[in-house]
């Protein structure tokens, strides 16, 4: 949440890969996030698909969040927009995955 204090330059690309959905407040990660891109910068979230648990194994065993923590791409893109982003792309990332790339736009 302090990134913007962190770095001394902006940056064209943020990827967060597997703990967005842990993240508190994730607009306002989101608008941190902002505020270190260059304009037309992208922000790439790696996400699970909110399946249950139990279906996304690896090895025999489930991995990945608790199901209630897991988000759709339009919960993602419900809490990154806000923050100044538009969804540019959205990509399958089989086989429990979707990455989900966005634009800043302020």
């Amino acid at each position: 949440m302090a990134l913007s204090r962190l770095l001394d330059a902006s940056v064209d690309y943020v990827l967060i890969a597997n703990t967005f959905h842990g993240v508190p407040d994730k607009t306002a990660l989101a608008r941190e996030i902002a505020k270190v891109l260059t304009p037309n910068g992208r922000f790439a979230i790696v996400n699970w698909h909110p399946l249950p648990r139990e279906q996304t194994t690896v090895l025999g065993q489930p991995r990945g969040p608790k199901t209630a923590m897991r988000m759709s791409a339009e919960q993602t893109r419900t809490v990154v927009e806000p923050a100044g982003f538009r969804l540019e792309t959205l990509v399958e990332l089989p086989p429990y995955h979707y990455g989900a790339i966005f634009i800043r736009t302020i």
